[in-house]
């Protein structure tokens, strides 16, 4: 009988929640572990309830027979995780610390791009606060996006609506430092209009599979409006038919960002993101991240015929396997703690009328807490409600049923997520 491999996925959010949930659908799939994992997690794997050193955790892998890492969370991988465990013997699947650069500094995947001459918006790197401020103050404040050059969790990028404000936003990064470090070096960038879409793959050097095509919806009020937050809600796919633009970002992006990177030695092996914007000369690159996006990957995960741990382990083995999806549409919509993205209050007990939720309905936890017989908000964004359709409208119908379904004091959600699918991948 052949053995069946133990898992161990890092993090604690939703994305690990729906990542935990896939993997237990594996029949190759032994036990599995989340460090530190939730109390939701616990529902589909074994949690330690805390996040150990790399030495320690390639130590735990050692002990509980670990045959695959999947790290959930970009932090881990910009420290070296998948470098330390490697050393040690243990299969990882996400990219090595030099490869996780390309989310970790903005600045190192400009000039990659630059080099490998892949289209993204024209930009300007700052070491300096006297130098970015006088910058701004001969720039055009709405032709223009200011970035903090590290890891922010999502919540680094500010479009200036004047002057003042961005003058506000480069203070508040270069000297309150109120993104700590990440805020060092800013990155000031063209803006450009357009809608943005998120391209997923696995990858392994020169070799990938593509996830279906989704869309992140980042302000906090509908209309794209308001500060951005770490993901209000997601969609998948997003064209009807994505086959010619996949092969435009094989062609334009992914193919020239490979080649760049195996010139510098770095082989990259994990999921990688591309977040586009669609122009009238076809997609452009506004950022590349370095795993699964959150909540992106509770709208495709869903979605997801093929074995994700057997697909993994072919793409670390070289075999680039062709991913299969349902047909359909997956729609996920975020519950978040009135307030968020600022400061808000956890702590509510969150009700759910099991009268009125849609039976196939996935709930996938980001921030609570078990106590007592119930959950409870424990963070900014709560609960994800995905829902699978025969038809995107189908299933934006479900999850926003869910949506009204649950119910905890200041719950703020959006309700146009998934609203309209494109036709082409130019300009709206």
């Amino acid at each position: 009988m052949k053995k069946k491999l133990n898992i161990l996925v890092i993090g604690s959010g939703g994305r690990e929640h729906a990542l935990a949930w896939k993997l237990a659908s594996s029949e190759e799939c032994g036990d599995i572990y989340c460090m530190p994992g939730s109390d939701a997690i616990s529902r589909a794997a074994r949690v330690t309830g805390s996040m150990a050193g790399f030495r320690e955790i390639a130590a735990f892998a050692a002990g509980k027979d670990i045959g695959m890492v999947f790290v959930g969370p970009e932090a881990p991988l910009a420290a070296g995780i998948t470098d330390t465990l490697s050393s040690e013997g243990v299969r990882v699947f996400g990219p090595c610390r030099e490869a996780a650069r390309l989310e970790s500094s903005k600045s190192f995947a400009k000039e990659v791009m630059d080099a490998a001459g892949i289209p993204t918006p024209s930009w300007e790197s700052f070491d300096s606060a006297p130098e970015a401020l006088d910058y701004l103050r001969k720039t055009d404040p709405l032709k223009i996006v200011i970035k903090a050059d590290g890891l922010c969790g999502g919540k680094g990028v500010v479009l200036p609506g004047s002057r003042s404000e961005a003058l506000s936003a480069v203070e508040g990064l270069m000297r309150k430092k109120t993104r700590g470090e990440a805020g060092s070096r800013v990155i000031i960038e063209e803006r450009l209009e357009g809608d943005e879409v998120s391209v997923l793959a696995m990858v392994n050097g020169n070799d990938w599979s593509f996830f279906p095509v989704s869309r992140d919806h980042k302000p906090v009020y509908d209309g794209d409006r308001g500060p951005n937050t770490g993901g209000m809600g997601a969609f998948a796919p997003v064209f009807p038919a994505e086959g010619e633009f996949l092969r435009e970002v094989e062609k334009r992006i992914l193919s020239p960002l490979a080649g760049e990177l195996l010139e510098r030695g770095i082989n990259y092996t994990g999921i990688l993101y591309i977040g586009l914007i669609l122009t009238p000369s076809g997609p452009r690159v506004l950022e590349f991240n370095v795993r699964l996006g959150d909540p992106e990957a509770q709208a495709v995960l869903p979605l997801m015929e093929s074995d994700l741990l057997v697909s993994a382990l072919g793409i670390m083995e070289g075999e680039a396997p062709r991913l299969k999806f349902r047909e359909g549409a997956c729609v996920d919509v975020v519950l978040a703690s009135g307030g968020y993205p600022g400061s808000y209050e956890t702590g509510f007990p969150i009700y759910i009328d099991k009268e009125k939720i849609p039976g196939d309905l996935m709930l996938f936890h980001s921030g609570t807490r078990f106590d007592d017989g119930r959950y409870f908000t424990a963070g900014g964004r709560v609960l994800n409600v995905a829902a699978l359709g025969s038809t995107l409208e189908e299933a934006r119908e479900k999850a926003y049923r869910g949506a009204d379904a649950v119910s905890f004091r200041g719950k703020h959600f959006r309700r146009d997520i998934g609203k309209g699918r494109y036709k082409s991948c130019r300009k709206q």
